[in-house]
């Protein structure tokens, strides 16, 4: 493998890692509902993004590239904004104080 393609891989490698490390923190630490879904949604999200990507390009230069991480990758971008949106919906109807207020009307 080429050095090049070596710390591309590696440095998608810690990319993902750092990311996901910064998801499972907020989940962790963030002390409201909403706010904690933030982590697994946004930066979870793009970690196992990047870690996929990696493995795309290594099974691709070995000669192993089969597509399953690409499926995969299209999987969980799509499925992940679509469960948080589903689950602050459920938060808002079963916890009324969790609707943001609204904003008055401007329009005179």
């Amino acid at each position: 493998m080429p050095f090049w393609l070596d710390a591309v891989v590696a440095a998608l490698l810690v990319a993902g890692a750092v990311f996901a490390l910064v998801g499972a923190w907020g989940l962790a630490k963030l002390r409201d509902f909403m706010k904690r879904l933030h982590g697994p949604t946004k930066a979870s999200t793009l970690g196992i993004g990047l870690s996929l990507i990696a493995s795309m390009a290594w099974f691709a230069w070995h000669g192993g590239f089969t597509g399953r991480e690409f499926l995969v990758t299209l999987f969980v971008f799509l499925t992940a904004p679509v469960s948080a949106h589903l689950l602050v919906k459920a938060a808002m109807r079963s916890e009324p104080s969790a609707v943001p207020p609204r904003r008055p009307d401007t329009r005179d």
